[in-house]
């Protein structure tokens, strides 16, 4: 439901109730193409072939995270912190479009048909096109985004180790695929946000909401964002489009989307991106679903039998180990698999191979959380708190995978 009159925009969300759009900028930036494509862009890949509830998208995470900026904001202002009209709007476009830039099932593309551009990178491209056709209004969000302007806190806000972003995803992940474990409180973090020096930090009577959310973030990180089958299924999607740009490169015609033809066609990397942001504006999941249906039937087996592995969710096997699988392994099961249909070595190793992926609750390189004493101390929320497992979430935790066809064993 969205009703629209001469102050503000009201949008019914399933998470917060009612969020409330300000005309101006923000109106017209949610308008704009470049952000309505979100719509289109799911905000967990293909995460709804473990937990079917997941369909929601980067655009209704955008506005979730559009929401609480403003009641942080709020929070801020009323505890005395002075921030300024055109610094309250700067952090809430900046919060607005931080993931523009994601591709076609989020990560699967930059690891894939496109070389070496960041999501992040590619947001801040759609940023500085924005501002020239909004005449500069957003001068002041690419400052902040970028962690150019002075006043730290603005950025913390936007990205840290406790902002909105991560504030918005994890309680809307939880809701949306069940995992209550998830579910974080953030009334009550922003409730205890503050500011001291220009960076952020939140109160002591706080400490232990900040432990629920880094605890709930490592849990949601293994059960949901790193679920076995989640992680084979985007190894499938990106070994899709890297055999599809593969074929393109050999100059094997394939079915799609103009948009999506293009990038198959072209390599295109950080260096000339921005000069084809218009023909990324046009990709969306829908482009990638679409073909993926065609590809099914291309004569090639490789392109096809991965795209059948999706479609019709006829996933690869996937075990998780502690230490690296044998290399010996992998070299038998690409061999059975090379009888077996009569492909090349480096044609089975689009369907077996191994990798590592890694958890860490709470990392130092990313700033920390800093934690107001009531004598005034600022200390680092690990040793404010007296949660014995809290030191271990600074610790990284690394495991190995192995996928394969079930046909092969």
């Amino acid at each position: 439901m969205t009703t629209h009159n001469s102050k503000v925009t009201i949008i019914n969300d399933p998470i917060y109730g009612f969020i409330t759009i300000p005309n101006g900028v923000i109106f017209e930036l949610i308008q704009h193409p470049y952000f309505q494509r979100l719509r289109r862009i799911s905000q967990m890949g293909l995460s709804y072939l473990v937990y079917p509830g997941a369909h929601h998208t980067r655009f209704q995470h955008a506005l979730g995270c559009l929401h609480i900026m403003q009641k942080a904001m709020e929070t801020l202002i009323n505890k005395g912190v002075t921030i300024s009209i055109a610094e309250k709007e700067g952090v809430l476009i900046a919060i607005l479009l931080h993931d523009i830039g994601h591709g076609p099932f989020s990560h699967a593309m930059e690891q894939s048909i496109v070389e070496g551009v960041h999501h992040e990178e590619i947001s801040l491209a759609f940023m500085h096109h924005l501002n020239t056709e909004f005449n500069g209004s957003l001068t002041l969000a690419i400052e902040i985004f970028k962690g150019d302007y002075p006043r730290k806190f603005l950025n913390q806000l936007v990205s840290g180790q406790l902002d909105m972003d991560r504030t918005d995803y994890l309680k809307r992940d939880s809701f949306y695929t069940g995992m209550a474990e998830g579910n974080i409180n953030t009334d009550r973090i922003i409730a205890m946000l503050n500011v001291r020096d220009d960076e952020l930090v939140i109160e002591e009577k706080g400490v232990y909401t900040v432990e629920k959310f880094l605890v709930a973030r490592r849990l949601m990180y293994w059960q949901v964002y790193l679920h076995k089958t989640g992680v084979v299924a985007e190894q499938l999607i990106i070994r899709v489009l890297s055999r599809a740009k593969e074929l393109s490169e050999q100059d094997i015609v394939l079915s799609g989307t103009k948009a999506l033809r293009f990038f198959l066609n072209h390599k295109v990397g950080k260096d000339d991106f921005k000069n084809h942001l218009e023909i990324f504006a046009q990709l969306d999941d829908y482009d990638i679903v679409s073909a993926m249906k065609e590809w099914c039937t291309h004569e090639d087996f490789v392109l096809s039998e991965l795209c059948k592995c999706i479609v019709n969710r006829s996933l690869l096997k996937v075990e998780i180990g502690k230490k690296a699988f044998a290399k010996a392994k992998l070299e038998k099961y690409k061999t059975k698999l090379m009888g077996r249909y009569g492909i090349t070595k480096h044609e089975a190793s689009y369907f077996v191979f191994d990798g590592t992926i890694s958890n860490q609750g709470y990392s130092y390189k990313q700033g920390s959380i800093k934690i107001e004493m009531s004598n005034g101390e600022i200390v680092d929320v690990v040793k404010a708190s007296d949660h014995l497992s809290l030191e271990s979430l600074t610790k990284e935790v690394v495991k190995n995978y192995i996928c394969y066809p079930k046909s092969i064993i």
